[in-house]
């Protein structure tokens, strides 16, 4: 895989909030604006946790109905092999493709553990997630609409091939950003120059907040340092 970043640059990337990361891609004008991160139906459960920055790791989940052939389907471990190929740190991305999206969840207080001793970081789902306190308690951030007392019949089909959740399309091993404002990619061949043009981005956000907290605020001023960078 290319483009891999060095530990300081992801470091450098997870210092940024969500918006500030999302004004900086935008400088670059290497996509269009309303492209690249989630819709809003996905809810940040423990927002006051840092943001967190990893590399997906794709996998496609369904569980609402049982098995025709068994009484449950066969637990796959195959996909921990495909986690652990990827660069560290993982966010796991889990499309569920059920016909009642959310009704039972494939990660709880034992897959949180599993997967966080594999690297990851955080999950990305409009599947559901349960045991919740176990995932706040390792720092494991999520992102879903669903939360289940059940695991129901939720297993794996697929894994490492490219999902859609809450609008946005992900590939295993696109880089990934998300906070309390939601979930983003970040385009791997930008990411090393992110954090400079976040700085410059942060400081004439800064410049502007200055102004209007001042007492030397009118409007000619705030034309003036609007016009020196759009926001």
């Amino acid at each position: 895989m290319n483009d891999i970043l060095s530990p300081e640059q992801l470091e450098a990337l997870r210092r940024l909030d969500a918006c500030t990361l999302a004004n900086a891609i935008e400088t670059f004008d290497v996509r269009l604006r309303n492209e690249g991160f989630t819709d809003g139906g996905l809810r940040c459960l423990f927002p006051s946790l840092p943001p967190v920055v990893g590399y997906a790791a794709t996998i496609k989940i369904r569980g609402s109905a049982p098995p025709t052939a068994a009484s449950l389907y066969a637990q796959r471990t195959d996909w921990w092999e495909y986690v652990q190929s990827l660069p560290k740190p993982h966010i796991i991305v889990a499309q569920d493709i059920s016909s009642h999206p959310g009704l039972g969840a494939l990660i709880g207080e034992v897959h949180f553990n599993i997967e966080r001793a594999l690297g990851c970081v955080g999950i990305v789902t409009n599947g559901a997630v349960r045991s919740v306190p176990t995932a706040e308690a390792l720092g494991f951030q999520v992102f879903t609409d669903h939360v289940s007392v059940s695991h129901a019949y939720t297993h794996i089909v697929e894994f490492g091939t490219p999902v859609e959740v809450d609008g946005l399309e992900v590939h295993s091993g696109d880089l990934l950003h998300g906070d309390q404002h939601g979930i983003q990619s970040i385009p791997l061949s930008i990411a090393g120059q992110i954090a400079a043009a976040a700085a410059h981005v942060a400081a004439k956000k800064k410049a502007i907040i200055a102004l209007c907290q001042s007492p030397e605020f009118t409007l000619e001023k705030l034309r003036a340092a609007v016009a020196k960078k759009e926001l």
